[in-house]
């Protein structure tokens, strides 16, 4: 009987020790839509170029809470003409905890970041639509290869 006690309170420690990852929220920070072909007057129908940048930063929020935001500008033109603006700042609150601290900063960079790319994703897509245009559907971002860049451009930037 004794031998069943031990066991339940070790199968909880072990339980209680697992790591753990947790969205509490996700919210947008900041949305802003610049529509500079409609308030000109300027209407085409050859096809925009479209740039995209992404970025990524985290915020530890309190005990084993983190925020991380993902910062999505696209900006699109045709030939010299700015057709739309678009900035999106989303973020979400997560609970982390029993993670090993050399293991903390890639998984905030990069799993994170990827389980709330798909809602901002959407939301890109639906205020470019809104906006009159397509809508705008990002390509997946490979937060792996961005998190392996990073660390090269620092290390060459220490090196030099």
């Amino acid at each position: 009987m004794a031998d069943e006690t031990n066991g339940a309170s070790n199968g909880e420690a072990a339980a209680a020790a697992q790591p753990r990852l947790q969205i509490l929220t996700q919210y947008v920070r900041d949305l802003s839509f610049e529509n500079i072909a409609v308030q000109k007057g300027v209407v085409s129908d050859a096809k925009p170029e479209i740039r995209v940048q992404v970025n990524i930063d985290a915020q530890k929020r309190g005990t084993d809470h983190y925020e991380v935001a993902l910062k999505v500008k696209a900006d699109s033109k045709v030939g010299e003409a700015q057709v739309f603006i678009l900035e999106l700042d989303y973020a979400g609150l997560f609970l982390i905890q029993n993670v090993p601290q050399e293991q903390l900063h890639p998984l905030l960079m990069i799993e994170c970041p990827r389980l709330i790319f798909p809602y901002l994703r959407r939301i890109v897509s639906d205020v470019t639509r809104d906006g009159g245009y397509p809508p705008l559907n990002l390509d997946q971002v490979d937060f792996l290869a961005l998190y392996r860049a990073e660390l090269a451009r620092r290390q060459s930037t220490a090196q030099a």
